[in-house]
């Protein structure tokens, strides 16, 4: 085998040198460890902290019958993916992990469908909690509920507190075998100020496949002299660009003064849709750089200072871009904030003027491309017909044009509040407490800072529906550079 981009690397007259497995050994893989092969070359590739894991490096086998040795080991590909990442939150859960956020998957026609809003999903969005720090006991509040599916005709609603599955208390340890299932009975619990205590209340729940339109309200709100447009908007899922531009083209015939973008449920997605988004915001940029990528170190000696570039764009599938041309952004924020929403928040600073209400971010400045056991691993070229296997690693950080990417703690709210279920409100009514604050900072009749908005959810958050229906906090890219398609083969 070759080691791929060798002969390129060469060409470019590289200070170093790849050496690896591939130099002494051109047979293939057996069968039996086609996909954990797949697994290693992949990562060895494109992997962002590939030479920060002793198992990635170039020269860590010198034949393919040392890397079969290797790969033998692992009887579960995913065991295997898992090993070979950079501090793994599996691994280091306590604050000290790296890698948050790279997954693989067996099946990448369900992957692709994911990446795009569509799920098997029940049509609750909820947010699962410890009862309190410590404590192994878990409980779910509803966010919100997607149109059109199973829970838009039962009676649940946001706000709706359950602490049971079938009548099993949901803990730590068993929360993912309950909600997993495709028909499940939720039974809810109401607080009485110290402890949660069943109401007697359940709803049963079937999943379908469901694709989520991620523009969930979009609106004009009057306050005094202002129009100010509201639009709640859950993920950037690039099937719904053409939508996105519309709704934008609503709130500019109404002659809107002001925008309010709530991503507090947002954990992502295309950063191609991010990227129009920040012009249906703007438009006076022209294509000026909006954000720049960093890869790994081998692949960054191949890569064109250009094709790291995100710009804003002239238009969107030769359509005209709907763009508000604003010099000032409201956006609401909550933890549940992510990725390609944070890259909108960033990348929006060096431009205009961005002013964040509510909790600080996740944090996810590194994004991903799905990774295909294939000729070039990044497109579907010569696809390997025996599985389905397929990855969506971390392979790039990511920073705004000023340069600046370093938000892995998240970005903090110039006006903090924090979302409480005891005031939870309804979604896009003025009243709601994160929208009323905005409208507050925007009529210039801010409600003063009570210790409330400052004071830390007691209880530890553990994991959201997204997530757990495959909705990942994601920021990818819909195809892999062509730069690196062309230098890749196997």
């Amino acid at each position: 085998m070759k080691t791929p981009l060798k002969s390129v690397l060469f060409i470019f007259f590289l200070a170093f040198s790849l050496q690896s497995c591939e130099d002494n050994d051109d047979k293939a893989a057996p069968a039996s460890l086609q996909v954990n092969d797949f697994i290693w070359k992949g990562l060895n590739e494109v992997y962002l902290w590939q030479a920060d894991v002793p198992n990635l490096a170039d020269n860590r086998f010198a034949s393919q019958n040392e890397l079969n040795d290797f790969l033998k080991g692992y009887s579960k590909p995913e065991d295997l993916f898992e090993d070979l990442l950079y501090k793994p939150e599996s691994k280091f859960p306590n604050g000290d992990a790296v890698d948050r956020f790279s997954w693989i998957v067996s099946d990448y026609t369900v992957l692709e469908q994911e990446l795009n809003g569509v799920s098997k999903n029940n049509g609750v969005d909820f947010r699962l909690m410890r009862m309190a720090t410590g404590s192994n006991d878990v409980v779910g509040y509803v966010r919100y509920i997607i149109p059109n599916s199973d829970a838009s005709s039962k009676a649940i609603k946001r706000g709706d507190l359950f602490t049971k599955i079938n009548g099993t208390q949901l803990t730590v340890s068993n929360y993912q075998q309950l909600l997993g299932q495709d028909s499940y009975t939720l039974n809810f619990a109401d607080y009485n100020g110290s402890t949660f205590v069943a109401n007697g209340k359940s709803v049963s729940l079937t999943k379908t496949v469901l694709e989520e339109n991620p523009i969930f309200i979009n609106k004009v709100i009057t306050s005094g002299s202002h129009k100010i447009g509201y639009l709640m908007y859950n993920g950037f899922y690039s099937d719904y660009d053409e939508k996105l531009n519309q709704a934008f083209g609503e709130l500019k015939s109404q002659g809107i003064t002001e925008l309010v973008l709530d991503l507090r449920y947002n954990g992502g997605g295309s950063v191609r849709t991010s990227t129009r988004l920040a012009t249906m915001i703007t438009g006076q940029f022209g294509t000026n750089v909006f954000s720049k990528r960093q890869y790994n170190d081998k692949l960054m000696q191949v890569f064109s200072p250009e094709s790291l570039n995100e710009r804003f764009v002239s238009d969107i599938d030769g359509k005209a871009v709907n763009s508000l041309n604003l010099s000032k952004i409201y956006i609401i924020t909550t933890a549940s904030t992510a990725s390609a929403s944070e890259l909108i928040i960033n990348g929006l600073k060096p431009y205009i003027s961005v002013v964040q209400i509510g909790e600080t971010t996740t944090g996810k400045n590194v994004g991903s491309f799905t990774v295909y056991d294939s000729d070039t691993y990044v497109t579907k070229e010569g696809l390997n017909k025996n599985h389905k296997y397929a990855m969506q690693p971390l392979v790039f950080k990511i920073a705004n044009a000023s340069g600046f990417g370093d938000y892995q703690q998240g970005l903090t709210a110039d006006y903090p509040q924090i979302e409480r279920i005891s005031t939870y409100g309804v979604l896009g009514d003025p009243a709601e407490p994160l929208l009323s604050k905005t409208i507050s900072i925007i009529t210039g009749n801010t409600a003063k800072r009570s210790d409330n908005d400052l004071e830390v959810n007691p209880m530890p958050y553990v994991t959201d529906s997204k997530i757990i229906n495959g909705l990942r906090h994601g920021m990818y890219l819909e195809t892999a550079p062509q730069e690196l398609v062309n230098l890749i083969k196997k």
